[in-house]
């Protein structure tokens, strides 16, 4: 009789991703986020230009239609509200460890902790004027790069991806899963820009470096936990 498969790896080996690739595509996003928060450190960004053409009309037109800003603040403030995000990161560590996967409950929680402090304290390092609006819609006077918004989705997304890739979840649920998270990640982009509560820039670095904490991280929990399974898998 073949012994079972571990609890918590994949269903077959041939779907296992290799710990090199998120190492590499994590450390080369990382790198591109940092060169841009410098750009954006030194009042320069290469989307500067184009920010700058697009946010007054933007703002000025989402404004005017009083069912677009309701529709944004929805969006915004109930769906892809940061602390929305991670009450679903909350409810996915509560299952894991229910299930006993209490080592890879920990490591999705520290992620999300990680990626929360790194984005306050790049806000509170980076203080960028946005627009001055004299519209109410838009109550900041500062631009949080990178966008929190964009950064929570991105680690939120990706990190349940990658745990349902880590359990070998079938085509239809990873393409279903998959294409959730690219209209959640337009989307915060598209609100955040809209309503000119962001540059651009603030909603692409926060993407960047989204991505960048979710490839580490998964790639850290592949090398991590190999000695003890034998192989290098996920």
């Amino acid at each position: 009789m073949s012994s079972p498969s571990p609890r918590f790896g994949f269903r077959s080996p041939d779907r296992s991703p290799r710990i090199a690739p998120a190492l590499w595509t994590g450390a080369a996003v990382g790198a591109a986020s940092l060169v841009l928060l410098v750009l954006v450190a030194v009042r320069w960004s290469p989307l500067m230009s184009l920010d700058r053409s697009v946010a007054d009309a933007l703002h000025r037109h989402a404004v005017g239609d009083p069912g677009l800003v309701h529709v944004n603040r929805v969006l915004t403030d109930w769906v892809w509200d940061p602390w929305a995000m991670r009450a679903l990161i909350a409810v996915a560590v509560i299952a894991l460890w229910w299930r006993g996967a209490r080592r890879l409950a920990l490591w999705t929680a520290a992620t999300s902790l990680l990626a929360t402090l790194l984005q306050q304290g790049l806000k509170a390092a980076v203080g960028r004027e946005r627009p001055q609006w004299t519209d109410p819609v838009d109550s900041a006077n500062f631009a949080a790069f990178p966008s929190g918004h964009a950064m929570t989705a991105v680690v939120t997304c990706g990190l349940l991806l990658w745990l349902l890739r880590l359990y070998g979840v079938g085509p239809g649920l990873w393409g279903t899963a998959l294409a959730v998270a690219v209209i959640s990640a337009i989307g915060v982009a598209a609100t955040r820009v809209y309503l000119g509560v962001h540059w651009l820039t603030d909603v692409v670095g926060g993407a960047l470096l989204g991505v960048a904490v979710v490839a580490l991280s998964a790639a850290g929990y592949a090398r991590y936990t190999a000695p003890r399974e034998g192989s290098h898998r996920w």
